[in-house]
């Protein structure tokens, strides 16, 4: 998404791109929780329940949404899948292109997605946290748009019933790393919005109880407790991220 005349008379989005610019002069993995033993492990795994609920493959045609510093669009690309990642800031976007990642597979674009009908439709749209950055249903009304008949939305986005995600956004002041805009969200809300949309067989699955900050040497043990937890009714809800899965239906 650039900055252009819409975003500068859109105070949202001229507010990420701001925030966007201050991620950028940092080390914006290490901000965002990906660049420790554990961080690597958890965006490992997130990468590849998105890879497969959209069911990348080398024969899709795929949008990432809000791809950032491309760390998860170099996962993607892993799939053979030809990917068009967009994202607000063009700082982040200098990293994601340090990537080199095959210009014929991978495109990067500093565009808004909502201005991406030229680029698809598409096989699938994807993300990871970048859907609670946004204003939702006209969001997921404009991904459902971008989707061929039968294609697949999948994203990975914090859960509001996590205690850390909760504190974060209800004391934001304390954590510099959280936009003022940005919200998280819970399970049976955002399906009712995917169902109003449009998108049919909805699935949201609470995931993720490995900490960015875990000791490596507990990593092992956290995970396997990890996997008791999503398992587990009621306090699989507290998981740190939601997996989303939807599909436009084939024939409408």
């Amino acid at each position: 998404m650039s900055c252009d005349d819409q975003n500068k008379c859109d105070p949202r989005a001229r507010r990420e791109i701001e925030h966007g610019l201050k991620l950028a002069k940092n080390d914006t993995e290490f901000i965002w929780g990906w660049g420790s033993p554990a961080g690597k492990l958890r965006a490992v795994r997130r990468a590849g329940l998105i890879a497969a609920c959209a069911g990348l493959n080398s024969r899709s045609h795929v949008l990432e949404i809000g791809c950032g510093t491309g760390l998860f669009t170099e996962m993607f690309a892993k799939t053979g899948a030809r990917l068009v990642a967009v994202d607000i800031s063009g700082e982040l976007l200098q990293k994601a292109q340090q990537r080199d990642l095959p210009p014929l597979q991978v495109r990067f674009i500093e565009k808004r997605f909502e201005d991406c009908a030229l680029e698809g439709p598409f096989d699938a749209v994807i993300g990871s946290s970048v859907l609670h950055h946004l204003d939702l249903f006209p969001s997921c009304l404009k991904i459902f748009s971008l989707l061929k008949p039968g294609g697949i939305m999948a994203f990975a986005e914090p859960n509001l019933l996590n205690p850390q995600v909760f504190l974060e956004r209800k004391w934001r002041k304390w954590f510099p790393y959280i936009s003022r805009d940005e919200t998280a969200f819970l399970r049976w809300r955002l399906k009712r919005v995917l169902l109003e949309s449009g998108f049919k067989n909805v699935k949201i699955i609470p995931f993720d109880w490995l900490h960015p900050a875990t000791p490596e040497k507990l990593v092992p043990f956290i995970q396997k407790f990890g996997v008791i937890m999503e398992k587990t009714p009621v306090f699989r809800e507290f998981a740190g991220s939601l997996l989303i899965a939807a599909l436009r239906p084939p024939h409408e």
